[in-house]
């Protein structure tokens, strides 16, 4: 068996294990201040049937539930951080459960573990089992020293989801909150996929917060060009939204 995935937009990614399907991290729509910066591949209402929807934290770009809830199955198993599931539930879906690092969700023969990570606000990442295939999905952490233990707890990552974008914000002195291309290189590295895909690097505020709240430092090239430098037996694919990529088993 395969696993397809395609980019929805900024970190919501479909992934579909020969039809175990699990979506990532929704957004599907915009509000001042939140744009995807690149055309949706989905809406709520052309997804196909999924078996589960991860989410890594709570900010509007990852956890668009309202938006979401356009989606017809409402008892869709989600597993989100813990502290943020009532959001779900208020949206109207029933099957909720919520996680904290090194937790685990077994769904049928899918299998969810909560990962580390470190943003603005409290966040997990994700590393989602299925078919034969082990998928690390960076949400949009920073690099942190504890996100090493993945590599070791699995040894055997096919694909990783990477943010690159290196978010910083400007009134807090460019306090990062996001890795940047080199440091999510960095973190390939130590994690060896065979396959790495960029995440999280179109998104835009607008020109005016752009311009004076926010700053970024990181762009797909940059990471492939990074990944070329410090982990050359990884296959870097930078994939536009709509784009099916395939990983086969080895």
């Amino acid at each position: 068996m395969s696993l397809t995935l395609i980019r929805v937009a900024h970190s919501c990614v479909l992934l579909d294990f020969a039809g175990t399907r699990v979506l990532t991290d929704p957004w599907f729509s915009e509000r001042p201040g939140y744009f995807p910066g690149e055309s949706l591949a989905f809406t709520p209402a052309t997804l196909p049937r999924l078996s589960a929807v991860v989410a890594s934290h709570g900010h509007y770009d990852h956890y668009d539930v309202d938006a979401f809830s356009a989606y017809p199955d409402r008892a869709v198993p989600m597993i989100v951080k813990r502290g943020i599931g009532d959001r779900a539930m208020r949206a109207g879906f029933t099957d909720v459960t919520e996680v904290d690092a090194w937790e685990q969700v077994s769904i049928g023969g899918l299998r969810i573990t909560a990962t580390p990570a470190k943003h603005a606000v409290p966040e997990v990442t994700f590393v989602i089992e299925a078919a034969g295939l082990t998928v690390f999905f960076g949400g949009d952490t920073l690099r942190i020293q504890e996100l090493d233990e993945v590599g070791r707890r699995f040894p055997r990552i096919d694909l990783a989801l990477l943010p690159v974008n290196g978010l910083m914000v400007r009134p807090a002195f460019n306090r990062r909150v996001v890795m940047n291309a080199e440091q999510a290189a960095e973190l390939a590295a130590v994690l060896r996929p065979r396959v790495a895909v960029p995440i999280h690097y179109a998104y835009t505020a607008g020109h005016v917060r752009d311009r004076l709240l926010l700053k970024y430092d990181g762009t797909p090239q940059r990471f492939a060009a990074a990944m070329a430098a410090v982990a050359p037996d990884t296959d870097v694919h930078i994939l536009a939204t709509g784009r099916p990529l395939e990983v086969r088993p080895t």
